[in-house]
């Protein structure tokens, strides 16, 4: 990379101060969204990262095309069927968005189309629809459309049968809306303006002035969230109230709107659970009675109170129960043991019970698409890191199943036979095994030295299962060895997992991350010559803080949207999701947190020392982690790293927290990455 001057942000002291202690924060003026000088400090940025690669443009160029040549660029989705309609979506070639269509009864009858978002997308740089809900007699459609990247989504109202989209819309919003069934009456959720909290569900009236919708319920407690969502059954709305730790659930019939919501059981502290409806039922999965890994319990919807609860699938310590379907006929769940996904299909007369069979280590298989209620159909999802990812029906009778669609690598030259995956374990620090699943092409792995990049997450138990990916062919194809490490704070080994890698347990997150990377150099999978770490968003923490702790393993960085300046944002309860995440983080506002959290904030403890080479990037309108965190971070970094290797910093200014909006865009992102990778590891194409 050429020799160039990096962007030199200028230091105004700002004195941050709590439970007696001061931390001078130099760039703490890059918080000023839209003004002058921040825009031209991130612009700055964006020129230097420009000068800096434009030796790699062809390669970035060469790479998108290879990864673009891959993807069927003509394809359409495998329909699902809901109240009578088969619903489905297509791309085609040269459109970044997709096309909504839908036809009635029959595979066979005449195609609607009900959204070209390409054309609902002209003249946007970002363009997002969410939320499509169609109304019980099929006639109109709402929907929310997001243009900034902010998740700040307006509601439409669309006829079906004419085309014409209503003049009224619904502003601040998450973008979903369910439907009474007098097909009139609408219940949607409105965000707070300032922190962008989900605090407040209206009721709506078709047709009328968008200020006409009246509250019915608001969300007081900061750091709890509201959702309104209809139960499969459709004779149900229910609202749910959630922090991290503690649900609350209400409900009434879907035909009568204008009724009061009976609560199922009030919030209980460290009390989870979540509801489905089924008969004179309703079922239930909590954690109620310590059971750490939940559990489904059943209660009449007449005396529906946490003490007529009663088990029907009881808690088991080694198996972490993550979602529940119910069809007439069986229930389906859908757990995770030994940290695999599993699914279980029960009968409600208890005559069967069987697991769907899998046969490897590092495979992600879950349920999606069931809306029909009466059926025995299941259908799921199966992929691996070496296999593209499968739509299968299983009819839950016969037992037989059919491969409706599988991902096409428009790739001549691919074989899923050339690659191998593996999984295997580390040793913590303290002594813990944690486990790593790999991926490589069989004839190009070294016996040592190999490029690897090792990605992680480890946050609010969200686990990132053995996927495949078409654009990480572009990686393995040049002898990348591809490896995702299952961290503490994900739930990969079941709730205890989660519980050990948060609050006053997060070191443990960080801890492993670098046990794994030293792992994969002991056992010569790769060396610190040619060891990649990647990570997004709270992930994008984790690269912060192993940058701070052990740089010395790793020769490249990728941070996307990283929460790096976490003790301050965790101080100011303006900023979006800041007071809905004191249960995951801990709240510093206490001197106990405060202190921990001050110990491992990628953003205060960066200090003089060599780092890695290290690519960040952001959205200017993310609303998840502002874009003003890695900036404060690449500026401190500039200013206190010792070593002469690179540090790049690219804001897309006209997105937000997931990147750009059109799948071309979106593949030139992954193109930037990785031809940061392979510029470090000296390959030219």
């Amino acid at each position: 990379m050429k020799a160039q001057q990096a962007p030199i942000a200028k230091k105004i002291a700002h004195v941050h101060e709590a439970h007696g202690h001061q931390r001078i924060d130099n760039y703490h003026w890059m918080i000023e969204r839209d003004a002058p000088e921040v825009l031209s400090y991130l612009k700055q940025e964006n020129e230097y990262y420009d000068i800096m690669t434009s030796h790699t443009d062809q390669l970035k160029e060469d790479l998108f095309e290879e990864i673009k040549s891959r993807i069927n660029e003509d394809d359409e989705s495998v329909p699902y069927k809901w109240n009578g309609y088969w619903y489905y979506t297509k791309m085609k070639k040269g459109m970044s968005y997709p096309f909504y269509y839908r036809k009635k009864e029959s595979l066979e009858a005449h195609e609607e189309l009900l959204f070209d978002v390409n054309e609902m997308a002209t003249g946007h740089e970002f363009f997002q629809i969410t939320g499509m809900s169609v109304s019980p007699n099929n006639k109109m459609v709402s929907y929310g459309v997001d243009t900034v990247g902010r998740r700040q989504y307006t509601i439409h109202f669309k006829n079906l049968e004419t085309n014409q989209v209503n003049s009224h819309a619904l502003e601040l919003t998450t973008g979903g809306a369910v439907w009474a069934a007098d097909n009139k009456t609408l219940f949607f959720v409105r965000k707070d303006e300032q922190t962008l909290r989900a605090h407040q569900i209206y009721k709506y009236r078709l047709g009328e002035d968008p200020s006409t919708a009246t509250i019915i319920y608001q969300e007081d407690d900061e750091i709890f969230n509201c959702y309104v969502y209809k139960s499969k059954s459709t004779e149900y709305i229910m609202i749910k109230s959630s922090s991290t730790l503690t649900d609350e659930v209400r409900f009434i019939k879907s035909d009568a709107p204008d009724n009061d919501f009976t609560i199922i059981q009030p919030r209980t502290d460290d009390l989870e659970y979540s509801v489905l409806h089924y008969g004179n039922h309703f079922y239930i999965m909590t954690n109620k009675d310590e059971a750490t890994n939940f559990k489904v319990m059943r209660t009449s919807i007449e005396t529906p109170e946490m003490e007529n609860w009663v088990d029907l699938i009881p808690h088991h310590p080694d198996v972490l129960i993550e979602d529940f379907e119910i069809f007439n006929k069986y229930l389906v769940i859908s757990d995770r043991f030994n940290g695999l996904n599993r699914i279980r299909v029960k009968s409600w007369n208890d005559t069967v019970d069987y697991f769907l069979p899998f046969d490897n280590e590092t495979y992600t298989a879950f349920t999606g698409g069931n809306f029909e209620f009466d059926t025995t159909k299941l259908r799921y999802q199966y992929n691996s890191l070496t296999m593209p990812p499968s739509v299968i029906e299983f009819d839950m009778d016969s037992r037989e199943e059919v491969v409706l669609k599988t991902q096409k690598v428009q790739d001549p030259n691919f074989n899923p036979d050339d690659y191998t995956s593996e999984r295997v374990w580390a040793k913590a620090a303290d002594g813990v095994k944690v486990p790593i699943s790999l991926v490589y092409k069989k004839s190009l792995k070294k016996e040592t030295g190999n490029p690897l990049l090792l990605y992680g997450y480890g946050s609010y138990g969200s686990t990132i299962d053995p996927y495949f990916s078409i654009s990480r062919l572009s990686l393995l194809n040049r002898g990348f060895i591809y490896a995702i490490a299952h961290v503490r704070g994900s739930e990969y080994l079941g709730r205890p997992w989660y519980e050990a890698g948060k609050m006053f347990k997060k070191l443990n997150t960080f801890s492993d991350f670098i046990a794994c990377s030293e792992h994969l150099i002991k056992e010569n999978y790769t060396t610190p010559a040619h060891l990649y770490a990647s990570g997004g968003s709270a992930g994008g923490l984790l690269m912060g803080a192993i940058m701070n702790m052990a740089p010395q393993l790793y020769n490249g960085i990728l941070s996307a949207v990283p929460f790096v300046d976490i003790v301050s944002t965790m101080l100011d309860d303006s900023i979006p999701l800041t007071t809905g995440e004191y249960d995951e983080w801990g709240n510093p506002n206490h001197k106990d947190s405060y202190e921990y959290m001050l110990n491992y904030s990628p953003y205060d403890q960066v200090t003089k020392q060599d780092y890695p080479n290290v690519l960040v990037t952001t959205g200017y309108h993310d609303s998840q982690v502002q874009y003003w965190e890695p900036a404060k971070w690449v500026a401190k970094l500039r200013e206190l790293k010792t070593d002469h290797k690179v540090l790049l910093f690219k804001t897309d200014l006209t997105s937000g927290h997931s990147g750009a909006s059109g799948r071309y865009d979106a593949l030139k992102e992954v193109a930037i990455d990785y031809a940061f990778l392979l510029d470090l590891e000296g390959i030219k194409s």
